[in-house]
């Protein structure tokens, strides 16, 4: 699933020549699949993934409007069955296992919502892609480099096949962000020299650790508290800080050169992923980014990104202020509601990449070399040495989990 190609990084401008290029050379949309915004039908969607963000989702898809749910599926029949529920999906259009989610993409569906473990979602989209459906995709995208490149070279091929992809980053949607990183991009701050990215929060997945520590050999547990595992979910540098290492790898606009860190267990939780984390980032033109998390404790949450530059700075704070401040200018704005405004406002995108007929599909490069910024931090944290960007992608990490006792 990974071509020689995927190892070259695509620039913006090269991705967008190449997609928008391919697109004018296939034929149009058949009436059907492209209409006005007056008289089109809605679009059809399966939600594969069918856990609490994952009904949430599909929720705010039904609010839209211009969309109907045709199939669920969840490896969890109970999961599957509520948002079965939520989404008026007839009953045999409700599916659980672990493969099943192909049934469901076999259904009357025009688009796939991923919403699913972030280690199914390369295998996941490769299916939608192949199958002619728009994909809607949480973060993060993969948990390993092979995921992520398999996910470039899909975006690829959707703008090719005249296909939308959109990934669920809230901050990017958000037009305050929007405009202050374009301030700081046009100069605002002058040639920048430090960043800093930081994600605290308190403990998560609390109850399935109690549920695995009860039964830590069950394998259905492992698969209901996958954000404990770092094969499921990449680990929380992968799964969770992504937001904050996204914004600043949004602000810098390039990848780093390599990473040095390390990370700890520090709660006592079940499972394999780490909670603690210290990541320096040095990019070129001797740019630092030092990157620290935790994922436990009380008393202090926020996803911050504060980025230093000769003239000024920028701070934004994910749900908060978002500030550039300047010698001679300045920008004041803020995110509240973020988790869903920002999730509402892809939702729309996405609509509109569908029915306009958009599909250079902006977000899926960005969002690679955000998940593989994670895994440079990650490799780095994990061996207590120098990783460097080149060597990160020459290994080509592929990671396996193991599906013994689940269901097909």
């Amino acid at each position: 699933m990974i071509s020689n190609a995927s190892t070259q990084r695509l620039t913006r401008r090269q991705f967008l020549a190449r997609s928008s290029a391919s697109a004018l050379a296939l034929p149009a949309l058949a009436p059907q699949v492209l209409h006005s915004a007056a008289t089109q039908p809605k679009i059809r969607f399966a939600l594969i993934g069918c856990g609490g963000r994952g009904r949430w989702i599909g929720r705010l898809f039904h609010r839209h409007g211009g969309f109907e749910c045709t199939a669920v599926h969840d490896y969890f029949p109970d999961r599957a069955e509520a948002a079965g529920n939520d989404l008026n999906v007839p009953g045999a259009a409700r599916f659980s296992g672990l493969s099943s989610y192909r049934q469901a993409l076999e259904q009357q569906v025009d688009a796939a919502i991923i919403i699913s473990p972030p280690y199914f979602h390369p295998e996941q989209m490769a299916v939608a892609v192949d199958a002619g459906q728009h994909v809607y995709l949480a973060k993060p995208l993969a948990v390993d480099v092979a995921g992520c490149l398999t996910i470039a070279d899909l975006g690829y091929r959707a703008s090719q096949k005249r296909l939308a992809v959109l990934v669920d980053f809230q901050t990017r949607s958000m037009p305050d962000y929007q405009t202050a990183i374009g301030h700081v991009h046009d100069g605002m701050i002058g040639r920048i020299g430090l960043a800093e990215a930081t994600y605290h929060c308190g403990n998560t997945f609390d109850a399935g650790n109690q549920a695995l520590k009860a039964d830590p050999a069950n394998p259905e547990l492992r698969m209901r508290a996958w954000g404990l595992d770092a094969v499921l979910s990449g680990d929380v540098i992968t799964e969770q800080n992504i937001h904050a290492l996204d914004v600043a790898s949004w602000i810098l606009n390039t990848e780093p050169i390599k990473a040095y860190g390390t990370c700890a267990h520090t709660r006592g939780f079940a499972g394999t992923c780490h909670d603690t984390w210290a990541v320096i980032y040095y990019y070129p033109n001797d740019v630092l980014c030092s990157f620290n998390a935790k994922q436990f404790g009380h008393g202090y949450d926020d996803i911050l990104c504060r980025v230093y530059g000769t003239n000024g700075t920028i701070e934004t704070h994910y749900g908060g202020r978002i500030t550039v401040r300047a010698r001679d200018d300045g920008f004041q704005g803020s995110s509240p509601n973020i988790y869903e405004q920002g999730a509402v406002n892809n939702i729309e995108t996405f609509h509109r990449a569908i029915t306009t007929g958009d599909y250079t599909n902006p977000t899926v490069e960005d969002s690679v070399r955000s998940n593989l910024v994670t895994l440079l931090g990650r490799a780095a944290a994990y061996r207590q040495t120098e990783v460097t960007w080149s060597d990160l992608l020459r290994a080509g990490e592929k990671l396996e989990f193991d599906t013994s006792g689940l269901k097909a």
